[in-house]
């Protein structure tokens, strides 16, 4: 098949891209800008009419979309620019996608949700977005969905890899570099290793289910706060550092964080038949391969 693979240079769209080495389907590479040293199509996924260029060019049979907005604070200020990455752009994947007879996998995120409970949230819990990025996620969903193609949406937290800007790379160089550093431990989810969603997408294709339409939720399994995670990150890395408690209100903030959004992936498990790893062990792999 033929793979049309959005936001190629950020995290889940290189860790796709190392998973496609081995694989016997043709990528396509995209993003709007492009990343020394590898192969990328220069695509602007807000302009419809290049969209459908490339996608009858490359006879497309999978939109995989990892491109999107993702600076929570910025998006408060610009929700403009934040609606049109993140609710427009999907729409227009969308159109094309169903035009060319493709399915498409679009990544959405836990910040659709309030975070006003504290019982692991499923696919059929009523969204209730507190940030300008929510709002625009959860219209990308419902954009993605409204134009009825074949698609398959995955919702996802806290993501993390070896590549760009993530709160494990952050964490690994502050507890490196200071002898105390203070995490919030208000705010309770559970972190998700790039190449595990990478690994998801890439059991879908290849086990056929792409028929599977819907909403998923995906990240690695159990549940853990930011300061847990930040200990953890330390303590692996070899880092001597005390990662001090604190709370959300000590880091105000324009953005309403969800203070719980672990994800239940039930759904995952039982119909795609894709088992979550538990969240420390992936954040194991990850860092080993950091160092």
């Amino acid at each position: 098949m033929n793979i049309l693979v959005t936001g190629s240079n950020g995290q889940l769209g290189n860790e796709i891209r190392c998973l496609s080495v081995d694989s016997g389907h043709n990528f396509i590479f995209t993003d709007v800008t492009e990343q020394e040293g590898v192969e990328t199509v220069r695509l602007d996924i807000t302009d419809i009419e290049t969209v459908r260029l490339v996608a009858e060019s490359e006879s497309v049979d999978v939109i995989v979309n990892c491109a999107a907005y993702t600076n929570v604070d910025k998006a408060e200020d610009d929700e403009r620019t934040a609606d049109l990455l993140n609710h427009k752009a999907p729409e227009n994947l969308a159109i094309v996608a169903k035009e060319c007879g493709a399915s498409l996998i679009h990544i959405s995120t836990d910040y659709v949700f309030g975070g006003d409970r504290f019982t692991p949230l499923g696919e059929n819990e009523t969204p209730s977005p507190e940030s300008a990025y929510g709002r625009t996620k959860l219209a990308g969903e419902k954009a993605v969905r409204a134009t009825g193609c074949k698609s398959i949406i995955i919702r996802t937290a806290w993501l993390y890899s070896p590549y760009g800007k993530n709160f494990v790379k952050t964490m690994r160089s502050l507890t490196s570099a200071n002898s105390t550093v203070k995490v919030v431990f208000d705010q309770v989810g559970t972190p998700t290793y790039a190449a595990d969603l990478a690994a998801l997408i890439m059991h879908i294709i290849d086990s056929g289910q792409l028929d599977k339409t819907g909403i998923y939720h995906f990240s690695n399994e159990g549940a853990v706060s930011w300061f847990d995670f930040a200990h953890e990150i330390c303590r692996m890395s070899g880092n001597d550092c005390e990662i001090v408690p604190c709370l959300s209100s000590e880091f105000p903030s324009k953005v309403k964080r969800p203070h719980y959004s672990v994800l239940d992936k039930s759904k995952v498990r039982n119909e795609l038949g894709f088992t979550p790893p538990y969240w420390s062990d992936s954040l194991e792999k990850c860092i080993e391969r950091l160092k």
